[in-house]
């Protein structure tokens, strides 16, 4: 089984990580959501940027699913 291309880093209370997940869930692409608030390398780097989307292992957005463009990307 292949890892899922897309990871979502979050944090819990984090409405727009809600909406992240939604959107996400929505779209119907498998991925990985990585709680940052679990490791402190990861609260550093992310910080208040979240939710952060990695497509592929590469920084795809931040704050906002740009569903569109994630769907376009996705397709290459």
């Amino acid at each position: 089984m292949t890892e899922p291309r897309i990871t979502l880093y979050t944090r819990p209370g984090c409405h727009l990580c809600e909406d992240a997940v939604a959107i996400l869930h929505e779209i119907g692409e498998p991925f990985t959501e990585v709680d940052i608030t679990t490791s402190t390398e990861l609260e550093i780097e992310y910080g208040d940027r979240i939710p952060v989307i990695l497509l592929d292992g590469k920084e795809h957005g931040y704050w906002r699913v740009e569903k569109d463009r994630l769907l376009r990307d996705l397709a290459r």
